[in-house]
C-alpha cells in the first residue's frame, strides 16, 4: 500500500536539501524561474591569473551542479504537487503501479522499473 505520507516527508525532506544546495551555489532568476550559478564570494581581490582561472573553474563547477539539481528540484516539486491525485504512484508510460521499492528509493519516480529512463 502507497503511504502517502511517509512519501511527502521524503519529498520534503529532499526539496529541503536541494534548496540548501542551490542556494549555496547560485540563486534563483525571478524572471526566469531557474538557477543561476553566482561565483564565490571573495575574501580579497584577485592576485594574479591563476587566481581568476581557479575562480573561473569554480564558476563552472557550480553551474554544472546547478544543472544536475535543478532538474531535480523540479520533479520534486512536481511530485509534491500531484501527491494527492488519483494517478501518482501510476507510470506515465503504461499506467501500472510503480514498484514500491522504486517508489521508496525515489519518491518522485514517474515511471516503473519496465520504463525507467
Amino acid at each position: 500500500m502507497l503511504d502517502k505520507k511517509k512519501i511527502k516527508e521524503k519529498l520534503e525532506t529532499e526539496r529541503d536539501v536541494l534548496l540548501e544546495e542551490l542556494r549555496d551555489m547560485g540563486k534563483l532568476n525571478t524572471d526566469t524561474g531557474e538557477w543561476e550559478a553566482t561565483p564565490e564570494v571573495l575574501d580579497a581581490p584577485e592576485a594574479d591569473q591563476n587566481d581568476m582561472a581557479d575562480r573561473f573553474e569554480d564558476f563552472e563547477a557550480r553551474s554544472s551542479m546547478i544543472k544536475t539539481l535543478e532538474p531535480r528540484l523540479n520533479n520534486i516539486l512536481r511530485a509534491l504537487k500531484g501527491l494527492n491525485r488519483e494517478s501518482f504512484g501510476k507510470c506515465e508510460v503504461c499506467k501500472k503501479t510503480i514498484e514500491m521499492d522504486r517508489l521508496e528509493i525515489n519518491p518522485a519516480a514517474r515511471t516503473c522499473k519496465e520504463h525507467l529512463k
